[in-house]
């Protein structure tokens, strides 16, 4: 899947690279990429959004569950370089309050 890229397990991260637009058509192959990854090495997930330009309420729910797998093994995750529109999104839901967004 080209809009997610598992880039590598560094530092005790796993850092994943999304870009273009993760929406209802590719939300389940998103999840499966990142759960993949971090099956292999678990460990707190780092998402770098800089290239990502459009999400749907799928995908917050997909942030969401991935979320609570990291989470219930202990671990963190963050979102990094959201676009201000995207952020917008995250912000309304109050998800900023359960993970970390900078």
């Amino acid at each position: 899947m080209e809009e997610v890229k598992v880039a590598g397990f560094s530092a005790g991260n796993l850092s994943v690279v999304l870009s273009g637009d993760i929406d209802l058509g590719n939300a389940d192959a998103f999840y499966q990429a990142v759960m993949d990854g971090y099956k292999q090495t678990p460990g707190n997930v780092v998402f770098d959004c800089q290239a990502l330009n459009f999400i749907d309420s799928t995908t917050l729910g997909t942030f969401v569950k991935i979320l609570k797998a990291v989470k219930s093994d202990g671990y963190t995750m963050k979102l990094l370089g959201l676009q201000p529109k995207i952020k917008k999104l995250f912000v309304i839901c109050s998800l900023d309050s359960i993970m970390e967004i900078a």
